[in-house]
């Protein structure tokens, strides 16, 4: 299918099927939104009434335009197939490797969040720390299920993962120590709320951490509002000089500002043009996902805004990039030509299949979304995966399963969603989140504008997300 916008300017067609992105003038753009309804004399015969105003659009010219279209058409560039169903379901029948594990290194949190998935870090459950023996046999889960894969990732998480850092340090030591044994390649990150940062952490996390996330919320009136500690006091006087100390030292690489927006700020470009101009560079912002009887739960009357918001942080970035001071915003990172191969895009993030999460109990979930549902209990890291119907159900998620998708053009941008966001917006992780699915659509249009543009003003400064190998480390 063909999806055609306009976007600051620019006139963008995008193939579904061929991955194809095309800025056309304004006649190509008309020729090819008419051009499958209607004959090559009929779609002439109305652009030259059309456009009779203007000299330079002949009967010569919409006849080559035409043809032109017609050769893109057959080259598979423009109305290209996208039948992959099977490529998905081959692929997620022969994913039996592991390659990365979500450590939760703390079930517990010094932050009391009002909007917090994880219940303050608890996950519905107890406060918990894991112990060394817990996360050294997680570990070696790892290994022994990963295959012939050699970098593998594992992220330190919470709860807030720094009230547990000694045992953080400990296995990061532990996995460093038998890489060349297995011949593998550790990958550490690490989320936290920035409470308890100190120079041993910044250190720590500069030598070892290959990346780091950092929760930001933005402006401190917005941040201040709901992520509180348990006295209701505000966090951002004590986290922001933390965070700068860190990205200094850190030197720029390997980081995130992860914010979240809420009904209380959709203009959440304000919060992000503040964090640039705390020092910050690499940022993400993403929406809250939340029960819709909640005070700060996005509502379908704050989608124009939030539309809009994207729209105004596209163009700030190309207007900065211009001007010699660019950031990063994760959800436009897109590379057009060396991104995800097809395999991995139609099959989906690899929850429950290639990526776990792990208690502090050493209990098996298929992402850090699904942790304390005892649905969703796999198994744990001693007896590895027993709950074979529930991983099935997980394979078998992919975009093709979800009807909804079937004539969405992005599909192959999102490979059906997050899974649990489907699940806790419709009871199945093959359902559809269709707020969600608006935000992300949004994005992606602004995503490949940014890139157009950089095509054509010579812009070369951005950065876009590219294939990690993770269906086969052989194929690039």
């Amino acid at each position: 299918m063909v999806h055609q916008y306009k976007l600051n300017g620019y006139n963008i067609i995008i193939d579904e099927g061929s991955g194809s992105v095309h800025s056309v003038d304004e006649v190509a753009y008309d020729m090819i939104e008419m051009y499958r309804q209607n004959s090559k004399e009929e779609i002439i015969s109305a652009l030259l009434k059309k456009y009779a105003h203007r000299n330079d659009v002949t009967q010569q010219e919409l006849e080559d335009c035409y043809d032109d279209i017609t050769q893109l058409k057959d080259e598979g560039k423009l109305f290209a197939d996208s039948s992959y169903a099977q490529k998905a379901i081959d692929f997620k029948s022969r994913s039996n490797v592991i390659k990365a594990l979500c450590l939760h290194v703390a079930h517990t949190c010094n932050l009391n969040c009002s909007y917090c998935f994880a219940s303050q870090g608890k996950y519905q459950g107890n406060r918990a720390l894991m112990s060394f023996e817990v996360g050294k046999q997680a570990l070696d889960f790892l290994v022994a299920n990963s295959g012939t894969r050699r970098n593998l990732e594992v992220d330190f998480f919470g709860g807030e993962p720094l009230m547990n850092w000694d045992v953080v340090k400990q296995l990061v030591a532990y996995a460093r120590s038998i890489e060349k044994e297995h011949n593998k390649n550790f990958r550490f990150t690490l989320t936290t709320n920035g409470m308890l940062i100190d120079d041993d952490v910044i250190d720590f996390a500069n030598k070892e951490m290959h990346n780091v996330v950092l929760s930001l919320d933005g402006r401190k009136e917005v941040h201040d509002h709901l992520r509180v500690d348990y006295k209701g006091r505000g966090s951002y006087d004590v986290i922001v000089p933390k965070f700068q100390h860190f990205v200094e030292k850190r030197g720029n690489r390997g980081y995130y500002m992860r914010g979240t927006y809420t009904h209380n700020n959709v203009d959440f470009t304000n919060d992000i043009f503040h964090m640039t101009d705390l020092g910050f560079t690499e940022l993400s912002m993403e929406p809250v996902v939340c029960s819709p009887d909640d005070p700060y739960a996005l509502t379908k009357e704050d989608l124009p805004k939030i539309f809009e918001q994207y729209e105004i942080l596209a163009k700030e970035m190309l207007k900065r990039e211009k001007e010699g001071r660019p950031f990063t915003f994760y959800h436009y990172m897109i590379d057009l030509e060396h991104g995800p191969c097809i395999y991995k895009r139609v099959s989906g993030c690899g929850s429950g299949t290639e990526y776990m999460a792990v208690t502090p109990w050493g209990e098996l979930f298929p992402c850090h979304q699904f942790v304390g549902d005892p649905k969703y209990s796999l198994g744990d890291v001693w007896n590895g995966v027993k709950n074979t119907e529930i991983q099935d159900k997980f394979r078998k998620c992919n975009v093709f399963a979800r009807r909804e998708c079937d004539d969405c053009w992005a599909r192959l941008y999102c490979s059906g969603g997050c899974a649990a966001n489907s699940y806790h917006a419709t009871g199945d992780i093959t359902g559809i989140y269709e707020y969600g699915c608006e935000l992300f659509r949004k994005r992606i249009e602004c995503a490949i504008m940014l890139k157009v543009a950089e095509e054509e003003e010579g812009l070369s400064g951005m950065d876009y997300q590219s294939c990690d190998g993770a269906c086969d480390e052989n194929c690039h």
